[in-house]
């Protein structure tokens, strides 16, 4: 995922204006500073960008630019990396001193890493789609390679290489992250059997055979998605930040604060908008963690309601202007910019929405990898809308404008590519279509088969508070099938059913064969099911994968 960096408008790296950090638009963004919320954040931005240089704008551009290969092979070791950006032979030196002024295209963009200096300045005028991407120049890209380190990788550096110009002087090398120590440095101790997906930031899944063994997932097995480094936060310090643009009004609440408010207790699932995209992979290359079927959870989450603290701001869906509230988190990046999020007030005041300002999770409090000391909960919707470590609560006109909801998390017809994709044509995901998996048996496991028959199971769920209602399983690749008759759930109902089923079924299998493919599909409180292949529905950021899940295995007898 790409974080927003530096700020949303400045110099035109074309115009040949001069800054010391200057960014493209990125994907067409078109967004005016709005209230408080814009002086706020053009300050905060406009100190940091000129601390940090324009490295980000590169570290953004080789996020766009990986492929499934790289995104699947995340787990790097520095070994593997450690050719390039070495010095080389014959090559002309340049400080860092040189580099700075080298932030224009009139003067060509000029970047460092380790003791390398590039001119990428071809790559932005020449490349399709080029000028959509955020860019920078004068800068290193050290630091945000030891925050971004999942994209350290040598297919993305082999790509960086081909811009190289010459060494970095040697009293410079290193200069910009010399007294910096590692962001991932402190992060919290994780259970041995989760699968990483990712190490830095930390991105893992629940072993699939062990997800479908309860119908509430432990929190220690619960999958992790993280965007940035995990936060420290005291209980005893935090504060949550509470501004309604519309009203002029902001406050300040505590997490004792929080807990004075009636409190209530959901059973919700969230699940990861990449869920599944490994399958989808597999029909042509997606750019994002190569997620198998268990980046998904079922838990109870405790707090507050979000419409009881907003009404009393005086926030009421009768009268107010606002159209969206807008969360951040207390993860940031080295911009200090936070993870950002919104959804549409109608979710946000509802009572029957059931959005929660959560300070549990299973009954204890809510783990530093699930967001301690609060997580907003929006049950139904995609987990990129249950931002963690919440910090701040915008009232609003206006959508967040945070990279994760203007230019991720976003779905796309089969035919658009990174050349021809705009962002600001899709609508942010929101609530979540129905899916399922077969959790057990894995792909190419060997089922045995008695009196004829296989035992699966698997889960299955649908956003929007949608009652999963079916489960269908076949053992012949889809052509004929049978409906599940052990589906088990909590007991809420359409349209507050916001956790996931559970089911398992004995299916039988033609004699005679030593393989088959299994497969599952499921249908929701409102007759929705899912598409038949991963051909129909594949697009460039490998999300919404729900087509039928199909698992190949070997029979024994």
């Amino acid at each position: 995922m790409i974080p927003r960096v530096l700020f949303r408008r400045f110099a035109d790296l074309k115009s040949g204006r001069s800054s010391a950090v200057a960014t493209r638009l990125q994907h067409s963004w078109n967004y005016e500073d709005n209230g408080s919320q814009g002086s706020r954040r053009h300050k905060q931005q406009a100190i940091m960008a000129g601390v940090i240089g324009a490295g980000a704008g590169v570290a953004l551009w080789l996020k766009y630019h990986l492929t499934a290969d790289a995104a699947s092979s995340l787990l790097v070791t520095d070994k593997e990396v450690a050719e390039y950006g070495e010095y080389k032979d014959g090559m002309p030196e340049y400080t860092l001193e040189d580099v700075a002024q080298h932030d224009t295209a009139d003067k060509r963009i000029w970047v460092a890493y380790r003791h390398g200096v590039y001119d990428i300045t071809d790559f932005v005028q020449e490349h399709p789609g080029g000028e959509k991407i955020l860019m920078g120049a004068g800068g290193s890209v050290e630091p945000f390679w030891a925050l971004y380190a999942v994209h350290k990788n040598p297919h993305v550096l082999q790509i960086f290489e081909k811009y190289r110009i010459g060494n970095l002087a040697a009293d410079d090398v290193g200069a910009m992250v010399k007294d910096m120590s590692d962001p991932y440095g402190n992060e919290p101790r994780r259970h041995i059997t989760l699968k990483p997906a990712s190490m830095k930031p930390f991105n893992a899944e629940t072993p699939l055979a062990f997800l479908a063994d309860s119908l509430i997932t432990p929190s220690e097995l619960f999958y992790v998605r993280n965007h940035l480094p995990v936060p420290e936060v005291d209980a005893k310090t935090y504060e949550l930040e509470i501004v309604d643009e519309t009203l002029d009004k902001e406050k300040t609440i505590k997490l004792s604060d929080i807990k004075k408010y009636p409190k209530y207790t959901i059973t919700a699932t969230i699940q990861c908008a990449g869920n599944r995209r490994s399958e989808m992979m597999k029909v042509k290359p997606v750019k994002g963690l190569s997620w198998g079927q268990a980046a998904i959870g079922n838990a109870t989450w405790s707090g507050a309601r979000l419409c009881d603290v907003l009404k009393d701001m005086g926030v009421d869906e009768e009268t107010t202007d606002a159209l969206h509230v807008q969360f951040e988190g207390l993860d940031t990046d080295p911009a200090s910019m936070p993870y950002g999020s919104s959804i549409q007030i109608e979710k946000a005041l509802d009572p029957r929405g059931d959005v929660i300002l959560a300070y549990e999770m299973n009954g204890e409090p809510i783990p530093r990898d699930h967001g301690f000391p609060v997580r907003v909960i929006v049950p139904g919707v995609v987990g990129a809308r249950n931002v963690k470590w919440l910090g701040k609560i915008v009232v609003s006109k206006h959508e967040s404008d945070a990279h994760w909801q203007q230019n991720d998390y976003k779905g796309f017809a089969p035919n658009v590519d990174w050349d021809t994709v705009d962002f600001s044509k899709s609508p942010a995901i929101q609530d979540l279509p129905v899916i399922s998996a077969i959790c057990v048996p894995e792909e190419g496991e060997t089922l045995k088969v008695v009196d004829g028959k296989v035992t699966l199971r698997g889960y299955a769920w649908s956003g929007g508070g949608r009652k999963v209602i079916r489960v269908d399983v076949s053992t012949d690749g889809g052509k004929n099938w049978q409906a599940v008759e052990d589906l088990t759930s909590d007991p809420a109902r359409h349209p507050r059913a916001w956790g996931w089923s559970l089911w398992q079924a004995e299916v039988p299998v033609k004699e005679g064969i030593s393989e088959t493919q299994l497969c599952v599909k499921a249908v929701d409180s409102q007759y929705n099911t899912q598409p038949e292949n991963f051909e129909n529905i594949w697009n460039l950021r490998g999300v919404i994968n729900n087509a039928y899940h199909r698992v190949n295995v070997k029979l024994a007898r």
